[in-house]
């Protein structure tokens, strides 16, 4: 439906409908202290802002609930946002001792903010309850013994104040955490430990024992809140029921259902239909069953939805060995920890392939009109026709079709109404009978004149001879019926016919490119009259024309000879173009065909660059196919090979089935347990991960953790070793050392050690062992050494031969002085450090002395969680409050003191937690075009984002600056949010501009404006809307 960027970092977003209003709105609440209350207009399919604000403090303490996830240090700002049942107000906890209230006037509009002291500090959450007559609100809290409470307030509007509620709770489970308000009739609340869930109200207490567990989420089933679906870190999905009696509640019960991701969030849709939302694994769409299944379960899992995070680690490899990258990511956490690997573009899957030299053209023909399948693939040549057909044992071999002439070069060819083929050459028209193959009819070009393209449907064949003739036939049974002739002014470089009215079989316009003038020209069928005429401008010519639809939106493609496509809306009543887009997909020429797959059409460009033209929300789409360079491809949808493209290629046919059409392609391999880390030894054609199972059996929970070598090519698992109980493996590394030819894998775990291994007959061999003082948080190859992050310290080791033949780790030399020394790069000599709290420092390794010495620090006190070398003098780095920023070397500094200091120069808000950089693409990188000699590192983040970080030169970092600052200014954010304010980097300890970094998603945006938008930053600019596409195309090819 949708799909619109916010901003901020969602920190609450809930559904209200205040009185009077006849649908929903939607409050959102960001991390940064904004809200908004959006509403959705049907009409326009749009978000409508119906209110704003900040409701930030100048002084307040943030909340935090401090919690650790997957990673050190990652504080996480917890901010509850709630909205009173009968919409008297919006109350919000943002900061400890303080509850913020928005109240509603009676017409539902928002109404200036105030404070209200609250004397609990350690707040657990807070909801409103049902059925009071003045607003109220229900607190869990913990007191400074650790004990967990319950109290109720009511909120005074008129005296801005809170007045003690009617009931309070003390003493609860110590695992308390979760608060369900219960709607009417019985009103009330549930209040979810870890080993009990308690019913309360002012005069009822109702508690049933649970097994232990930690409860992620909730979703109501009954409007009367009856029943409610609770969900675990487990993903054991539960159902609790409240018994009652005439509006009395007489107990609990809770019943197990089965498994499902580990939710964080529940939405009973209807019957019996459930949205698992998980930041731990894949999101679900479940049906809950009357009856349960074998395994005693009643959970039917009905769609899943991709969910990449949190990605802890991952890594770029060219698996397939095409000079594309891919990236294999640890991805999910507990049961539901997976690799996913994730690669651009489409894939085209190999059935079957055939050496042909100099293919000049490929149609696929059926033996009869209802026939559902191909039955023959014409070849064309320059001197000669070849016809190709499946044979009994389901493979290609040469056949003929008698009333074809094989002699010559074919131009055209289709099937045809009557069980009937056509075939044009340079001479004729055939018509041939699909069924005894023989000729029926024939036109021939007037003497003196040779036909040079053509075109053709199941009832019409529009051809053009030299000399600028223009020649319209109908197809009957048996007979070709010349109806029209046209003198056109030039020559005809290309033709089409394609049927995209109500009549699949009969095509009202005919799309004609030209020579000389450069235009496209659309006529009417049959009586050839001509009603369009659109200059393309420039020198090159249309080499490829076809009218096509998507979604019901019809429109003209038009290829040039230089790469570049041109589309047009198209009215197909008046034949009117409009709304001109250029784009270049490559740089040779370009022939398009439409192809069908899972029953939609979609639009194959054929040239250096193959590109397959879909389109998705009513928005074309552009996304590279797998290959080198394609001459030509026809849909072939055989018996054999249903569904498939035949395609040309460098001296050979190739049969395929295509991917489903999407820019990212992600294979998951489930493995049930949590992969932390992950590297690949190209020699051994293995990947190595680290990874923690984690075992429920009998209620006692354990956990084992494993270093598994899966197979690069089927993921399957060839061999495992298993670390001591709670040694968690830290790092893992695949490295050579000097004067040893062999390739390892280095493992550093918390415990202290550093384990080598050597793959053997698909096997891990451990085959040397060493001790660390501290956890071994980072591996590096370096210089023929292995350089190790232990705690505070950064040591490096080398690789000695012992008397016995055996080897070993020895230490040479290693340099203190981090916090915890997290993560850890190298080039050539230089070591740049990411610590826990004190940001980035450079160290160099001095060959002579053999020590490690710090060059230069960044004063700055940022907690690190990623960090990466860009080139000799600048690096990446990724800190906790979701910002990257960019360090430069400072050489030429006049004094040590300027030497020794890492000067800030980029400075960014992300929104993302950033686990890992790795340099790489996700795309061909084509020596020939501009962006191929861009850098690029990839990030994984963990809500599940991969994004690209470019390298850009200093003209175009301006220009795209530019554009920017004009965007910014076209496109307004939803809820009035700043797109500045939000990439400002931020954090608690100052707030200041971005810098040196562009959001490329937001430059992008551009090529989905309309053109009246387009044209005004156009203007702005003082650029052409064709160059300004241009550079913003260039972009998107980096990713």
């Amino acid at each position: 439906m949708l799909d619109v960027p916010i901003y901020g970092r969602i920190a609450t977003l809930e559904l209200f409908r205040p009185h009077g209003e006849t649908q929903d709105l939607l409050f959102i609440a960001t991390e940064r202290y904004k809200f908004c209350v959006l509403q959705w207009d049907a009409e326009t399919s749009e978000l409508i802002t119906r209110a704003m604000g900040d409701v930030s403090d100048r002084i307040g303490r943030p909340t935090d609930n401090g919690q650790v996830v997957y990673c050190q240090c990652f504080h996480c700002v917890l901010i509850i946002g709630i909205i009173d049942p009968d919409c008297r107000l919006i109350g919000l906890h943002l900061y400890d001792g303080l509850f913020k209230v928005i109240p509603f006037d009676n017409k539902g509009q928002l109404k200036e903010a105030f404070n209200i002291r609250l004397e609990e500090l350690q707040v657990l959450d807070i909801k409103f309850l049902y059925g009071c007559l003045k607003p109220t609100i229900v607190v869990l809290y913990q007191d400074n013994k650790d004990a967990r409470h319950v109290k109720t307030y009511e909120v005074s509007l008129k005296d801005k104040d809170f007045v003690e509620g009617p009931w309070s709770q003390n003493n609860l489970d110590n695992g308390a955490a979760l608060l369900i308000p219960v709607p009417p009739p019985l009103c009330g609340v549930l209040i979810i430990g870890e080993e009990t869930i308690v019913y309360c109200s002012a005069n009822a207490f109702k508690a049933i024992p649970i097994k232990p567990s930690i409860t992620r989420a909730y979703g109501r089933v009954d409007a009367d809140g009856s029943r409610y679906l609770l969900g675990d870190y487990n993903g054991l999905l539960q159902l609790l029921v409240i018994t009652h009696e005439r509006e009395k509640v007489t107990g609990l019960k809770i019943e197990l259902l089965g498994d499902t991701s580990i939710a964080s969030t529940i939405s009973y849709l209807d019957n019996a239909v459930v949205f698992i939302g998980s930041s731990y694994g894949d999101s679900q769409l479940i049906k809950l069953n009357m009856q349960p299944d074998a395994k005693g379960s009643y959970v039917e899992v009905l769609e899943r939805y991709v969910n990449l995070g949190p990605i802890v680690d991952f890594c770029v490899v060219d698996l397939e060995r095409q000079g594309q990258g891919q990236v294999v990511t640890c991805s999910g956490a507990y049961k539901d920890g997976s690799l996913r690997v994730v690669r651009n573009g489409i894939g085209i899957n190999e059935q079957a392939s055939v050496e042909l030299q100099g293919i000049k053209g490929m149609w696929s023909l059926r033996s009869s009109t209802d026939d559902p399948f191909d039955t023959f693939l014409v070849v064309s040549f320059i001197s000669e026709t070849r016809i190709l057909a499946m044979n009994l044992e389901d493979e290609l071999e040469e056949t003929e079709i008698e009333g074809f002439y094989s002699e010559v070069q074919t131009l055209f060819c289709h099937d045809a109404v009557y069980n009937q083929l056509v075939q044009v050459t340079s001479s004729s028209v055939r018509l041939v009978s699909s069924i005894t193959r023989e000729l029926k009819n024939e036109w021939a070009a007037p003497s003196g004149y040779s036909i040079n393209v053509a075109t053709a449907n199941a009832t019409q064949v529009l051809l053009a001879t030299g000399g600028g003739h223009l020649v319209y036939l109908e197809i009957g049974d048996g007979v070709l019926t010349e109806v029209k002739h046209a003198q056109l002014e030039y020559d005809v470089s290309c033709l089409d016919i394609n049927p995209i009215g109500e009549n699949p079989n009969y095509s009202h316009l005919a799309a004609v490119g030209m020579w000389t003038d450069i235009s496209v020209q659309i006529f009417s069928l049959p009586d050839l009259n001509l009603i369009t005429r659109e200059p393309l401008g420039g020198e090159i010519i249309p080499r490829s024309v076809l009218l096509c639809a998507f979604e019901g939106i019809s429109y003209l493609l038009c290829a040039l000879g230089d790469g570049h496509l041109l589309n047009f809306l198209l009215n197909t009543s008046t034949g009117e173009l409009t709304d001109r887009k250029k784009i270049s997909l490559g740089t040779q020429p370009i022939t398009l065909r439409t192809f069908s797959s899972k029953s939609t059409t979609h639009v194959f460009a054929a040239s250096d660059r193959p590109t397959v033209i879909y389109s998705s929300n009513k928005k074309m789409l552009y996304s590279n196919v797998n290959l080198k360079e394609v001459s030509h491809m026809c849909p072939f949808n055989s018996a054999a090979f249903p569904d498939s493209l035949a395609i040309a290629k460098e001296g050979e046919l190739t049969i395929g089935t295509i991917d489903d059409i999407q820019k990212l392609h992600i294979r998951s391999i489930l493995l049930g347990e949590h992969a932390r880390r992950i590297c690949h030894q190209e020699q051994s054609r293995t990947f190595a991960i680290c990874s923690i199972k984690y075992n429920q059996s009998g209620g006692d929970e354990s956990e084992m953790h494993l270093i598994r070598l899966l197979d690069d090519q089927t993921f399957d698992i060839v061999s495992t070793y298993s670390l001591d109980t709670f040694e968690y493996g830290c790092s893992i590394l695949s490295c050579s050392f000097s004067d040893d030819s062999s390739v390892y894998y280095c493992v550093g775990t918390a415990y202290g050690r550093i384990l080598v291994f050597m793959v053997e007959d698909g096997k891990l061999q451990l085959v040397a062992e060493k001790e660390t003082k501290g956890a071994v948080y980072s591996l590096n190859a370096f210089n023929g050494k292995l350089l190790a992050a232990i705690n505070q310290k950064i040591q490096l080791y080398k690789w000695m031969l012992r008397d016995d033949g055996s080897r070993e780790l020895q230490s040479e030399c290693g340099h203190h002085g981090h916090i915890l020394a997290l993560y850890v790069q190298t080039r050539g000599d230089f070591i740049v450090v990411g610590d826990l709290m004190k940001s980035i420092s450079l160290l160099i390794y001095k060959h002579e002395e053999g020590a490690i010495e710090e060059r230069a620090r960044d004063y700055n006190a940022n907690w690190m969680s990623a960090v990466e070398i860009l080139d000799d003098d600048i690096y990446l780095g990724a800190e906790n409050s979701f910002n990257i920023f960019t360090v430069r070397k400072n050489s030429e500094g006049a004094t040590d003191e300027e030497r020794g200091r890492l000067d800030v120069v980029g400075e960014y808000h992300l929104g993302e937690f950033i686990n890992r950089f790795r340099h790489g693409s996700l795309v061909m990188r084509l020596p020939d075009s501009d962006v191929g000699q861009i850098p690029t590192a990839i990030f994984g983040s963990v809500n599940g984002v991969i994004g690209v970080i470019a390298s850009l030169p200093h003209e175009q970092y301006v220009f795209l600056e530019k554009l920017q600052t004009s965007l910014r200014k076209v496109i307004k954010g939803v809820g009035g949010l700043s797109h500045e304010q939000w990439r400002s980097f931020n954090n608690e300890k100052k707030t200041v501009e971005a810098k040196n970094f562009l959001d490329g998603d937001l430059i992008e945006s551009f090529l989905d404006l309309n053109r009246s938008k387009m044209d005004e930053i156009s203007k702005q600019m003082g650029v052409s809307v064709e160059e300004l596409c241009k550079r913003v195309e260039e972009l998107t090819r980096l990713h």
